[in-house]
């Protein structure tokens, strides 16, 4: 997955998942879920200029995650204090029908290196 920066600060990935992310037939398993979650807040905080720790992870399952339809995980920074981020993250189809929610503290380690991004995830199908 590569993630993208939208106008509005926020990052962006589109994806398909293949069968070997699989949990039960044709959904694709909730650990993989969560990391794509985790993964677009990772992301977020880095477009902001940070690179820090998941502290806290809440998930929220609204809808199975298919396998083999396209969708669209995006993350978001919504307040700092100190060194302690709030992070939003979201799995939608591409019609925009939520299948998962996510919020996170992440702990501020420092900055990213000058020119340096988050690297890509081998999850696409």
């Amino acid at each position: 997955m590569r993630f993208k920066q939208l106008p509005d600060g926020t990052v962006e990935a589109r994806t398909t998942l293949a069968q070997p992310f699989q949990g039960w037939r044709g959904i694709v398993h909730g650990g993989i879920v969560a990391m794509l979650l985790d993964e677009a807040m990772a992301h977020a905080a880095g477009a902001k200029g940070f690179m820090g720790m998941t502290g806290e992870l809440k998930l929220r399952f609204r809808n199975a995650v298919p396998i083999g339809e396209p969708i669209v995980v995006r993350g978001d920074v919504r307040w700092q204090r100190r060194n302690v981020l709030n992070v939003g993250a979201g799995v939608a189809l591409e019609d925009g029908t939520e299948l998962a929610a996510g919020e996170g503290k992440f702990v501020i380690k420092g900055e990213p290196p000058k020119g340096e991004l988050l690297g890509e995830i081998g999850v696409g199908g």
